[in-house]
């Protein structure tokens, strides 16, 4: 907290660039990456006399130096991270609202009521659109019309996938800015508000602000309780440190703003399963900066069983080849997005090394066969506990105190998230890029 606090006079003082961020985290990570391979020689040489030196330094690099070097870049640029000030913290430009919906009929009323309640002083219209759905989606939407005192329009869109819908949708819109919002998502009341004044704060290139999502049923069962955690801390540092850079990587649609002409510029939202993904990136590739802002939350129903788990994080999984496939890092027009979008390309590496390697090499370092998982293993637990340490004081302090919000007390959640919640995601992820690779049939939940 001292290392913190003394970042931030220096920087209330000096006006570091991002640039000097960028490079100076950097070169502290690539001392750590040195630092790693130096302690790790006796075990490189110990698993080569057993696959050779190439396969050694394939399978360490894959579970320890690349993620140990990003863990150290990402840590260090989270303590220069400072959101900068509001220009305006009460905007009012008329604003719309897009929810598509597919058989939301048990919660879409919630949804709609929560934006009633924004703190919000410019006009709100809410779009939502009925996706195909076969139950009483429509009807909810239009209780909600006569109850709520909220500017609600409802459409249809018969053809199947979210894109469809929003598509559809954002023919219709008229406002300068436009916000999507899923149909199982709750937000804040000061939520729109300040991904207004986050936006109408920023250079004229910002084109998008993400919002912060959080889960809102982690009292459900351990599922939920790690998803906590993940979303928490895992997600929102990953958030961070792409908003520093000017390039967050997913304007996410379960909640984010838009400008409606950088929208239209790149003819709306693809079919992809990740289009979210997909349409943040094209936005970047041209010249557009994405923004990030913690201060706009939104609580989300995590998946509660872990085949629904499954399903939505190999859909993400496959959401981020798609956007590879798309736009490749290289025609990233600015050097941060060139390397935050060219990360993503070595994922697929990290989560199959961890799958095929390092979870059988802890099975194995169980009884006593230390050739891939062994006791130097433990090294890695401090400095993930430093990077989550530092984002759980920033959201305490800057997010959850401003908000009046409270964190829930979830110890278990948390000791489940840090010692196996990574041994749950990378074989998800792989699932999902075998998915992609075979090209399975895509489903929009």
């Amino acid at each position: 907290m001292k290392t913190w606090n003394l970042l931030n006079k220096l920087q209330n003082n000096i006006y570091l660039t991002i640039r000097f961020k960028f490079w100076v985290s950097h070169v502290v990570a690539l001392l750590w990456l040195l630092f790693s391979i130096f302690v790790s020689l006796p075990w490189i040489s110990d698993l080569a006399e057993i696959v050779t030196y190439p396969i050694a330094l394939w399978i360490i690099s894959g579970i320890s130096y690349i993620p140990g070097y990003l863990n150290a870049f990402l840590i260090i640029s989270l303590l220069f991270d400072k959101q900068p000030k509001f220009k305006n913290e009460f905007p009012n430009e008329p604003i719309t609202i897009l929810i598509a919906a597919h058989n939301e009929e048990g919660s879409i009323y919630h949804t709609l009521k929560y934006i009633e309640k924004q703190d919000y002083l410019g006009k709100i219209e809410v779009i939502v659109i009925d996706n195909a759905s076969q139950d009483q989606t429509a009807s909810e939407v239009k209780k909600a019309m006569n109850d709520l005192q909220l500017n609600i329009r409802i459409l249809f869109e018969s053809k199947p996938g979210k894109f469809n819908a929003l598509n559809h949708a954002l023919n219709e819109v008229q406002t300068n800015y436009v916000i999507t919002l899923d149909a199982d998502t709750i937000i804040h009341r000061s939520a729109v508000r300040y991904l207004i004044a986050r936006m109408e704060s920023s250079p004229t290139e910002v084109a998008a602000v993400a919002g912060s999502v959080l889960v809102r049923n982690s009292r459900i069962n351990a599922w939920t309780k790690i998803q906590e955690w993940d979303y928490f801390l895992g997600i929102a540092s990953i958030k961070r440190l792409q908003g520093l850079y000017q390039g967050t990587l997913v304007a996410q649609g379960a909640f984010s703003l838009y400008k409606t002409h950088a929208l239209r510029e790149i003819d709306g939202w693809p079919d992809a399963i990740g289009e979210d993904i997909v349409v943040t990136w094209r936005i970047l590739e041209r010249r557009n900066k994405v923004y990030f802002e913690p201060l706009a939350v939104a609580f989300t129903d995590a998946p509660t069983k872990l085949l629904h788990f499954i399903r939505q994080r190999s859909r993400w999984a496959r959401g981020m080849i798609e956007g590879l496939r798309a736009i490749k890092p290289w025609e990233q027009p600015q050097i941060y997005t060139k390397y935050l979008t060219g990360v993503n390309l070595i994922m697929p590496y990290l989560d199959i090394t961890y799958t095929f390697f390092w979870i059988p090499g802890l099975i194995i370092g169980l009884f006593g066969y230390y050739w891939i998982v062994g006791p130097m293993t433990l090294f890695v637990l401090p400095l993930t506990l430093v990077s989550f340490g530092i984002l759980y004081l920033y959201q305490k302090r800057f997010v959850f105190r401003p908000l009046n919000l409270k964190i829930r007390k979830n110890i278990l959640g948390f000791i489940l998230f840090i010692l196996f919640y990574q041994m749950i995601m990378s074989p998800v992820s792989t699932y999902g890029y075998f998915q992609e690779l075979f090209k399975v049939k895509r489903k929009w939940k």
